[in-house]
């Protein structure tokens, strides 16, 4: 995988040096929160809109959240692009949670609306921030170990998260845990404060790319659009589900760099690969609980257990890609690519009921491996290929392509399962479904084997 695995120097302590010890906790510490918050929520939202009368709205919490991030990104990408990260490092705290507030103390749907709409904006500008952020403080040798360090805050939260979760919604009640994660924020916000001043003095490129805003709703509610359109089969929802899928498109012209819908080598193509791989792996994520449950007969609480295993590989392979600092990141994201295509080929042996369900298991250490290895080469290369001036505009742009791929091949198993197959029988869509994603990711491994004979 590597095109020079040799013995320099392994940076153990590029983490925790005097120099990044702090920016390292308190980056951690976000992105574990977040983390936290995005896998107990599912859990809790049957018993909170319930609770809320809500069960007519129960997509909309997760809509609102997405165009909200959508959003977001887009305008901390400029603002980091004007301003640097400072501003929405500072900001994007103070909104998560301002919206876990709202949303713990919601008296009604509307207002629960307003706290996940608050907790994806705060979201959305952090995601983008942190990555300015790494840009700034870690060399382009050292970033590999931040971003294992990054995935590895994800696992506690996806192994555990769920149950602490289910656990706190019997117990003392769903309200708590947004409200519970309250007092961790703020010492989170503490400390970005502290490294924020930290921060040298930004000069704004003057010739960057900027994206616009109107143009990011625009994208945003096309999305919306098309996950509604996918959950809703009826005329009137493939009428606006085309309609937000033509918007969409006029928007990404301009919030994706030049090249990317054509993967042009360099740039473009990272961007493209984020969606390529976000969204294959995406696709299996959220249709492998149906099929575990529908096809081989496991309980609610057992379905989804295979997605552990993917937070492993995830983490697993994340750490190590992070100890070999001199590997080729190119080469790695095309790893990556076939091992998930290989997760992605059982995931399609398992949705069929002849095939044994241990398999899942399989596919998800396979393909969760495979994402651990090229989610961190993305992020390398995006930074890599990016002018200073325009990280902002390329980093929310990745980011964009991710939530995009994600929704649109999700929205495409909704279809499938609506048109040749049923929730009870999800089978014959999940073959194709499976076709499907497995095409991209060997279009991944084509894609990438095309780079610029230079960096």
């Amino acid at each position: 995988m590597a095109s020079t695995i040799d013995s320099a120097p392994r940076r153990r302590s590029v983490l925790w040096s005097a120099e990044h010890r702090l920016t390292t906790i308190a980056l951690l510490l976000v992105v574990t929160l977040v983390a936290f918050e995005n896998m107990g929520v599912a859990t809790a939202m049957p018993t909170l809109v319930a609770d809320l009368d809500g069960l007519a709205l129960y997509s909309w919490p997760f809509m609102t959240f997405l165009i909200a991030s959508v959003v977001a990104t887009v305008l901390s990408g400029r603002i980091g692009d004007r301003r640097g990260p400072a501003p929405a490092l500072l900001a994007g705290p103070a909104l998560f949670a301002t919206g876990l507030i709202v949303a713990g103390a919601a008296n009604g749907m509307p207002v629960f609306l307003l706290g996940r709409a608050l907790q994806g904006f705060g979201s959305g500008l952090l995601l983008v921030s942190i990555s300015l952020l790494i840009a700034l403080t870690f060399t382009d040798h050292e970033r590999p170990v931040i971003y294992a360090a990054n995935a590895a805050a994800w696992v506690l939260p996806a192994v555990i998260g769920p149950s602490v979760a289910g656990l706190v919604t019997v117990s003392i009640g769903w309200r708590w845990i947004f409200l519970g994660l309250v007092p961790l924020v703020a010492i989170g916000a503490v400390m970005l404060l502290v490294v924020v001043r930290r921060l040298p003095t930004h000069t704004p490129a003057l010739d960057g790319r900027r994206a616009s805003v109107p143009q990011a709703v625009i994208a945003a509610l096309g999305v919306a659009a098309l996950t509604w359109a996918a959950q809703h089969h009826s005329l009137l929802s493939l009428g606006y589900g085309t309609l937000g899928l033509v918007a969409l498109a006029y928007a990404l012209r301009t919030l994706l760099p030049v090249g990317t819908l054509t993967s042009r080598p360099g740039l473009p193509t990272v961007v493209a690969s984020r969606a390529l791989i976000a969204g294959a792996y995406a696709g299996m994520e959220a249709y492998l609980p149906l099929t575990m449950s529908a096809v081989h007969g496991y309980s609610p609480a057992l379905a989804g257990l295979p997605l552990t295993i993917t937070a492993l590989g995830w983490s697993a392979a994340s750490a190590a890609q992070g100890r070999f600092l001199n590997w080729s990141r190119e080469a790695s994201l095309r790893t990556g690519f076939w091992l998930v295509a290989a997760g992605l080929v059982c995931f399609g042996l398992v949705s069929q009921p002849w095939c044994p369900a241990w398999l899942a298991f399989v596919a998800c250490a396979v393909g969760g491996a495979g994402m651990g290895i090229a989610m961190p080469a993305i992020s390398v290369l995006l930074l890599r290929y990016s002018p200073a001036g325009e990280r902002g505009f390329n980093t929310s742009a990745m980011q964009l392509a991710d939530w995009v791929g994600s929704a649109l091949l999700i929205g495409l198993g909704g279809v499938l399962l609506g048109v040749v197959g049923s929730v009870l029988n999800p089978s014959p869509a999940m073959a194709l479904l499976t076709l499907a994603l497995a095409a991209l990711a060997l279009l991944g491994v084509r894609l990438t084997g095309r780079w610029p004979s230079k960096v």
